[in-house]
Parts: structure tokens; sequence; C-alpha cells
């Protein structure tokens, strides 16, 4: 499927993969999710009207301070941030689409299927309760024991996996599909601060990934990582802070660059000090894995590390305070417009100072011993997030016009401002003054009530404020003054050179900085094109090729069905299976969510093998083979579909020339995945260590983890063959070696579940039990094994899909699929390579 229906279709929005469809998708979504988590806030408001039990008892309270903190970090603040960066990217960099649609669009519906499966969890009797960061022993099912709960993890992992996909495409498109002539140095500041983000979520969020994979292994299969009594709290905390910090800036650097863009746009000037602004955002970044331990001074870590994270923490204010002078100056050398978008922005400035200022003191010990689980830590964090992210906000009004073609209505705007800015500090700077209230509790002192009810009344003009906003924004949609191509002054980026709202393709022409200014070329020729405009200077202007020239010299055009034609080919638009795909993926969590509920184990110390199973319910069960299926069927479905989305014919690709785009993002999945077996193996280290490193006898014998080693060395020998025989268009061969390879995988298989077996039966050692030694070191090997062992399965899969295709005829002028199969199997190999004498000889 490749044609897109009218935009007042439904099947439009569930088949498209167009970046700035996907965009609208993603701002729409967190919006709704806003109104969600809002709900909540204003219900923890009614709460603490009084102290004690208001409206909701203690297990609801506890369950909504937790939903409402997850919603709004994760499932609102940066989605809604990647709505612009869908929509503007491609854009500000003269890209066509981002690299991989598709993958663009199943990120968007695992992102909205994951929150609807958080949003279940509140029907399956109980959903977490634990704080948004939560923290261990309270995540492990003792605990928190209703499928509910577990369905909020799997919920997060979920959206995780839509993060990462996310992650990869911005970073290909960034890198490799800039217009010709465009440098990083050269970038505008918001795909900048876009950048310097998804870089930061390509290692934190794969960190989270790893501690909800450990903790869905905790309440599904019932390992006791967290459970354990050899570090697993503190184990907990060094997984989730490595990527709780680094997330601070992943929520603020989209914000921050809409700042910067709009500073500049409401200002007239160029942003003074550019260049050592790009390079605090990189130090920042930076730093941000490298100051995760301040979170933790209450723990039992020595001081001389505690000491070493202060002081790392109150570095990196360092890099702040120069972006924040970078911001100042620009405006003191302006001419400034008080518009609405920039008020928003100016406000945002405002609100962050403050929370930066107040962090200060919790980067201090003995401060931080102090304010550490009261309402200082709640009102900072809220200074930082959404007050950082009010110049998000600022940036709905400032690309409205772009979006929709019309004009929002300014002195409702101006009204939305003013109710926000006023109501945000009655809310959130009440808290400063009520601190000593402990965080999600809702007893708290006397002396503070009238300070909490003054809070309320600021959390309801708050909700208020968003109203006229949604208001303003739904009027001016249906009957707002048309906006024309640019209704800003001192505009600088692209996006402002195309029609409002921009065409299907982006661009009549192929967009080139190759002058140091903005042209537009026919395709496949290097002629100048239209009338230039300035690339960061000056206003964007200039006429688009009406001519869409190939590379072969033919021409495209537009049809009917929302393609166009490239030659002999059609750029797709549409496909079903990111949709199909992710809710297959919804379905099989959310059958996960109930199975330990409704399976239990009979027959002795060996039942946890599953060998004597009593199903007490079996739609859980049923539900997730039913959803495992689907998810296999629309994988090969997305295989088999005739997709086209050409790389961009010339672009700049520093530092990565000459590296094609799938095998690009194929690196960056593979980077992904080493954090994430990095916190299991990690995990394993760290528990251990806090066991007694010589206390543990490897688990398995060697000789089978030997002999499995060879195995899966060789069958990277195989891949390489396989790719050999392709490039040489020996088709016979190459069928051969991929399925030598399927067998040695096959082989590693059955050798891992005899030992498996043999652990079990002759030994006794399962999951939860092992009478020679700790029970977590049976826990580490079954869960990290497991882990790997599910790689191997895909791997298979996928080698049986190319076998096939192979079979077919295919791979004989395109040996790119065999050689990006073979990145991810050699991955697969080497990982074992270090699991194994973790496991079997250490």
């Amino acid at each position: 499927m490749s044609g897109l229906p009218p935009t007042s279709s439904v099947k439009r929005w569930l088949v498209t993969t167009n970046h700035k469809d996907v965009g609208i998708l993603y701002i729409v979504t967190s919006l709704f999710f806003l109104l969600f988590g809002g709900v909540l806030a204003l219900l923890i408001r009614l709460q603490l009207v009084q102290p004690g039990t208001q409206i909701l008892a203690d297990a609801a309270y506890y369950e909504t301070v937790t939903a409402h903190g997850l919603l709004m970090v994760f499932w609102f603040l940066s989605p809604f941030a990647f709505g612009f960066a869908n929509y503007l990217v491609p854009l500000q960099i003269g890209a066509d689409d981002l690299a991989f649609p598709r993958l663009n669009a199943l990120s968007y519906w695992m992102y909205l299927l994951s929150g609807l499966l958080f949003g279940v969890s509140f029907f399956q009797s109980e959903t977490l309760s634990t704080g948004w960061t939560i923290y261990a022993p309270l995540n492990v099912p003792a605990y928190t024991p209703t499928p509910g709960a577990t369905a909020a993890v799997l919920a997060l992992g979920m959206f995780v996996v839509a993060v990462t996909a996310s992650t990869i495409n911005f970073l290909t498109t960034i890198h490799h599909a800039r217009a010709e002539g465009m440098g990083l140095m050269d970038m505008p500041m918001f795909t900048w601060s876009i950048l310097a983000t998804v870089w930061m979520m390509l290692f934190a969020f794969a960190a989270l990934l790893g501690a909800v994979l450990i903790l869905a292994s905790d309440r599904v299969v019932g390992s006791l990582y967290f459970s354990a009594t050899e570090g697993g709290a503190l184990l907990w905390g060094h997984l989730f802070w490595f990527f709780g910090h680094p997330e601070v800036y992943i929520v603020f650097f989209p914000a921050l660059g809409v700042m910067l863009e709009l500073f500049q746009s409401f200002s007239g000037n160029r942003l003074v000090g550019r260049k050592w602004t790009i390079i605090a955002i990189v130090l920042i970044a930076v730093q941000s894995f490298l100051v995760w331990m301040h979170h933790m001074f209450l723990t039992t870590i020595n001081l001389e590390i505690k000491t070493l994270m202060m002081a790392s923490t109150i570095g990196i204010s360092l890099p702040f305070d120069l972006l924040v002078f970078a911001l100042i100056y620009t405006l003191i050398k302006g001419r400034i417009k008080f518009k609405t978008p920039f008020l928003f922005a100016f406000g945002a400035l405002l609100l962050f100072i403050l929370g930066g200022i107040t962090g200060v003191f919790l980067g201090a010990i003995v401060l931080d011993y102090e304010f550490r689980g009261t309402y200082w830590v709640v009102a900072h964090f809220h200074y930082v997030m959404f007050g950082g992210a009010t110049a998000l906000i600022g940036g709905a009004y400032y690309w409205f016009p772009k979006i929709t073609g019309r004009m929002y209505d300014e002195l409702l705007g101006k009204i939305h401002f003013v109710i926000f800015f006023v109501s945000f500090n009655m809310v959130y700077f009440s808290m400063f003054m009520a601190w000593e209230t402990p965080r999600r509790v809702f007893q708290y002192s006397q002396d503070y009530v009238e300070i909490h009810q003054f809070g309320t009344i600021g959390g309801f003009l708050l909700g208020f404020s968003f109203l006229i906003m949604f208001y303003n924004f739904a009027k001016s949609y249906v009957s707002g003054e048309v906006a024309g191509d640019n209704p800003w002054e001192f505009t600088r980026t692209a996006e402002w050179a195309v029609p409002s709202p921009p065409p299907l393709e982006n661009w009549d022409g192929r967009p080139s900085y190759a002058t140091g200014r903005l042209e537009f070329l026919e395709r496949g020729h290097a002629a100048d094109g239209g009338e230039p405009a300035a690339a960061d200077g000056g206003e964007p202007g200039g006429q688009a090729s009406s001519d869409r020239a190939v590379s072969d010299g033919g021409h495209a055009h537009g049809d009917e069905a929302g393609d166009y034609v490239l030659g002999d080919k059609h750029h797709s638009h549409a496909s079903i299976w990111p949709f199909a795909l992710s809710l297959a993926t919804f379905v099989a969590l959310l059958g996960a969510s109930g199975v330990q509920q409704s399976m239990s184990f009979v027959g002795g110390p060996n039942s946890i093998t599953g060998v004597d199973v009593v199903v007490s319910n079996p739609f859980y069960p049923a539900l997730m083979l039913v959803g495992a299926a689907a998810m296999l069927y629309s994988g090969v479905q997305w295989g088999l579909e005739d997709f086209y989305a050409p790389p961009a014919e010339v672009a700049s690709r520093w530092p990565f020339d000459g590296i094609e785009k799938n095998k690009l993002g194929m690196w960056f999945f593979l980077a992904s995945d080493v954090i994430v077996f990095g916190a299991f193996i990690s995990a394993a280290v760290f528990i251990r260590v806090n066991a007694g490193w010589m206390s543990w006898d490897p688990l398995p014998a060697e000789i089978p983890g030997l002999i499995n080693t060879y195995v899966l060395l060789t069958s990277s020998f195989t891949v390489i063959l396989a790719l050999v025989y392709s490039k040489r268009q020996e088709r016979t061969k190459m069928m051969a070696s991929l399925a030598a390879t399927i067998g040695l995988g096959l082989t590693f298989l059955s050798i891992k579940g005899w030992e498996w077996h043999h652990e079990i039966y002759d030994k006794g050692i399962t999951l939860t039990q092992n009478p020679h030694g700790p029970p977590i070191q049976s826990t580490m090997y079954y869960v990290t094994t497991g882990l790997h062992g599910i790689h191997v399965i895909l791997g298979l899969i996928v080698a049986t899909f190319l076998l096939v295709r192979a079979y077919q005829g295919h791979y004989m002028h395109d040996h790119r699929p065999i050689e990006y199969f073979g990145l991810y199997w050699h991955f697969v190999d080497i990982v074992w390579v270090f699991l194994f004498p973790l496991f079997y000889l250490v």
C-alpha cells in the first residue's frame, strides 16, 4: 500500500508514514495525555486542600501520583516536542522525509498504544503505586501484585521501544539527509537541540529499557533481581538514574531549541555566541551521563564518590550559564516583538532559571539530606521540566500558522500566557513555601494548609489556561485569518520558505546551501533554481522548481493517490503494517500482564520450568499467544511490502560520508542494544560484587557453553559466506550459507535447551532456586542467557525470511539485506563471547 487517502478520511491517519502527518498525530496525542495527566494533577490538588484523606483513599492517591508523573514525563513532555521535531526537522534540513518513514509511523503507534495500555492498567485491579521513579522493592510483585501494575511496567517498555525507533530515525536523518552545503554547525538551533536530544536518548533510553526488561522478568516470569537482598534496590537506583538524569535534558533541550529559534525571530537578531551555544549543548549532553548518582545521596554509597558527584553536578551548571547569557544578550541587541510565542519562550527562560538555581541546593550533599523527599524537590522538578517546556507552548503558537495555514487569535494567546504564567507560579512556588511537606504523601502540617489551598486554586487556573489555548487553536483552525507562507518578520529557517501548510513532498526542487544561501535546484541537476534565500540570516524566500527532476533526467509527477513518481519508482507514503505491528504488540503485552496471576506451578522444586502448570484463567495466556502470532505475521508482511523511500540524491553526510542509510540505522540500533545488554551484564556484576564475588561457583558446566561459543562463531563465518556469494550472484551457494547459519543457530538453541534441562532436572537449579548458591545467581543466569536466546530466535526468523526470498530470486543484485542481517548476527555472537566467561568460567 503506497497511496494516501485525503486528510478527512480516518484511513489516512491509520496508514500515513509522511513525517508531517506523523508530527500532527504526535502533537494531538500528547495533548490528550496532557489532559489525562492534568486531570490527575487536579485530583492531587483537591486531596491537598486539607491534610488527610479528602476524595481519594490511600492506595488510589498513590496510584494517582504515580500515574500523573509517568504520563507527564513520558507520554506528554517529550512526545509533544517530538511532534514538532517530526514536522519540522526534515523541512529545516532540506530532507523529503525522515530516513525511515514506516519506522516513524511505528514509533507513533507504539507510543499511542503504550499509553492506552497504561490507561487499561487502571481497570486491572490496581495500577502502579510506586511513584514515577518506580523504586525497588516497591516495584516487585510482593508489594504491587496486580496485573495492572505489570501492565504499567510493560507499557513503559513499549514506550521505550517507540522512543528507540524514533531515535534511530532522527539520528540517521540528520546525519544522512542534510541539504547540500549544510554542515552540522550550519543547522538551525531547533534541529541542533533535537540532534543532541536523540544522541542522549539513544543511550539513556536503552539503559531504561534494560532496567524495564529486568523488572518485567521479575513481574512476568518471577525472577528475583529487585527483590534480592544483595543490592536489588540500589541496582534499580543506578539503572534508573543513569537514564533519569539525562532525561531532564532530553525533556529540556527541545524546549531550549524553541527558545533559541524564537528569541532570534522576535528580536530580529542573530543568536549571540552561536558556536559557543552549540559547544555548551554538547558538553551538557555528555556531562548528563556523569552525574546520575547525585539522585542517590541518601544511599550507602561512600562519601568520596558522593563528593565527586556533587562537584560534577555543580560543574554541569556552567554550560547552562553560557546558554542563559547567550539568550539574554540576543534580546539586549535586538528589537523585541512581544507576540504570544515570544512571551511563552521568555517566560520559560525565567521559570527555568528559578528551577536551575533551586536545583543547585539539591546538588549539595548536606542540603540534599534536608530537602530530599520534600516538596522542595517537587517544586524544583516542575520548574525545570514543565517550566522549560513552557517554551514548547510558545512553539505551538509559533508554528501553528505553518502547520494549519491560519493565524491564531493574538489577544486570546496573550490572555492564555498571563493566566498560565501567574497560575504556574501560584502552584509551584507555593510548594517552595511549604517545602517541608513530604512528597507523595497527603498528610502535612496544619501550618501549610493555606499555602496548599492557594496552590490548589492556582492548579485549577492553570488547567483553565489550557482550555483557552484549545479554544484558540480550534477556532483559528476553522475560521482564523489566512497566515500566508511566513507571517513572521525575522525567520531564518527553511520551513518558512515553503507554502503553509507544506506540500506532501516538501519541495518542488532540491534544496541546496552550496552557495551559502538556500536555493532550489532541479533534482538531478546542478543549475541555479529560483530566487535564493538566507539559510540562517535574513528572511527565507525563493521559488521552487515547478518540475521534480530525477537522477536519470526524467521528471516526476504527482498523482491523486498521494505518491510522487521517481522515474519508474513511486515514493511511498502509506503502509498499514506499522499500525498492525503496534496493535499486535499491545495485545501481546496486555496478555503478558496477567500471565503470572493466571498460571500456577505445582509439582515440587522443578515446577518453575513450566512442566507442571495449572492455568486458572486462560484469557491472558491466550491473549499473549494471539498477540505474538500477530506480531510475527505483521513483521513478515512488513518485510514483503513494496515500500520505496529513496535516500537523498545529494546531501551533506559528515561524519558518515559513504555510509548507506540502512547500514547507518543498523549501527545506531546496535549501539542502543549494546547498552541494553550492558545493563544486564552490569546488573550481574553489581549484584555479584554485593553478594561476595568469590562466593559463587559457575552455574553450568563449561563444555556445553564452549561448544555453543564455537557454534555461534562458525555461524558468523557462514553469514559472511552468504554475503560473498550474494555479491558474486551465486544463488545456490548463498542459500546454502544462509541455511547453514539457520542450522547452526538451531544447534545453539538446542544445546542451550539441553543445558537448561540438565540444570533444572539434574542439579535442581531453577529460576528462583539454587541449592548450590544464592538464588539470585540462577535468576541472572536464566534471564540474561534467555534475553540472548530471544535475540538468536529473532535472528533465525529474519534468516529464514531471507532464505525464502533468496529462493524466490532476490538479493542477486542487491546484497545489502544480507549485509545488514550479518551486522546483527555478528553482534549477537559477540554478546555471547562476553556471557560465556561471565556465567561459565568466572
